[in-house]
């Protein structure tokens, strides 16, 4: 892993001293009313979300749309967030394929200097049996020259990577550092945090069931939300992180205790899933006039009903 000075959160790493413990940003990516991408866009939102204090930044995930960008268009959105952000934190980059060869080829030949890591979500379609999974991410991790950290949300694929399969990846490779878990059962945490090896990053991939997850051992966060509201899923992250210890720093002490059931952003959360991610998220985003809310086919602009309650939350926060 690089030795870049980034900046570091001491509240966060006298917990945790990944570079990937907090809050992670599964970014938008910006489109123009040309539908070109938006290249200023992409400087503002990145120092948004830099001042903010979030711990890292995924571009080209589900919410960066990447599966509607051309090749070269991923080529600009990579060049552009790497030098907006000017190594201040760490990026990942999302790089999936369904098709394994094409995966380990592609990741081959992009250019991942800019990155300290990839993520792969599991693959989509074919619906692999568990040993099929194992096999691809262990394809993807030997073709990669960064760590990988792998993604299961069978919300999207319709196939999950279950505990099992995660404990013998974590096992397998110490370039496998990681997963993105998304689906939701935060029990499965649990047994995750015990069984793998113990600097295997188990990260939540779900707004709505962070602060649960945390509390189960999860060490973060890689969030949706968080591109409107990151200074609020921030400091709940260093709550929830300190909540039990009997010499909180002043910092930390003055930060409200949270609970799941009644979270500031619960509201939020349901709204910009409404009719879709990124298509809510980036309405929220264009009131708050960082971006556009331009998506492309086959996601659309969210109605105008849903506009209204994004507005009113945000005026209201």
């Amino acid at each position: 892993m690089s030795t870049k000075a980034y900046r570091i959160n001491p509240f966060i790493t006298q917990k945790n001293k990944s570079i990937f413990a907090g809050v992670g940003v599964a970014v938008v990516t910006p489109f123009n009313d040309q539908d070109e991408i938006d290249i200023e866009a992409i400087y503002k939102l990145s120092d948004h979300l830099f001042f903010s204090g979030v711990s890292y930044v995924v571009v080209q995930g589900t919410t960066g749309e990447s599966s509607v960008l051309s090749y070269k268009e991923k080529e600009e959105v990579n060049s552009t967030f790497i030098s907006a952000f000017k190594d201040r934190i760490p990026l990942v980059l999302g790089i999936s394929s369904n098709n394994t060869s094409y995966l380990c080829d592609l990741i081959s030949k992009t250019d991942l200097s800019g990155f300290e890591a990839i993520m792969s979500v599991c693959p989509y379609y074919n619906k692999p049996s568990q040993d099929g999974i194992f096999q691809h991410f262990v394809k993807v991790s030997e073709a990669s020259s960064v760590p990988l950290i792998i993604y299961n949300v069978p919300g999207r694929t319709s196939c999950d990577i279950n505990n099992h399969t995660i404990i013998k990846l974590s096992k397998f490779s110490n370039n496998i550092i990681g997963v993105k878990e998304a689906s939701g059962n935060v029990s499965r945490i649990l047994e995750l945090r015990k069984k793998t090896r113990k600097d295997f990053l188990i990260i939540s991939g779900d707004d709505f069931t962070m602060i649960d997850a945390v509390r189960n051992g999860a060490d973060g966060i890689i969030s949706v939300a968080a591109n409107a509201f990151p200074s609020i899923m921030q400091e709940a992250y260093l709550s929830l992180i300190w909540e039990n210890d009997n010499d909180i720093p002043d910092e930390i002490n003055k930060l409200q205790k949270i609970e799941s059931s009644n979270f500031i952003l619960n509201d939020f959360f349901n709204l910009i899933f409404e009719e879709g991610n990124p298509s809510g998220i980036k309405f929220a985003l264009k009131y708050l006039n960082l971006c556009n809310d331009k998506v492309r086919l086959p996601l659309t602009e969210i109605s105008k009903n849903l506009k209204n309650k994004i507005s009113v939350f945000i005026k209201n926060k």
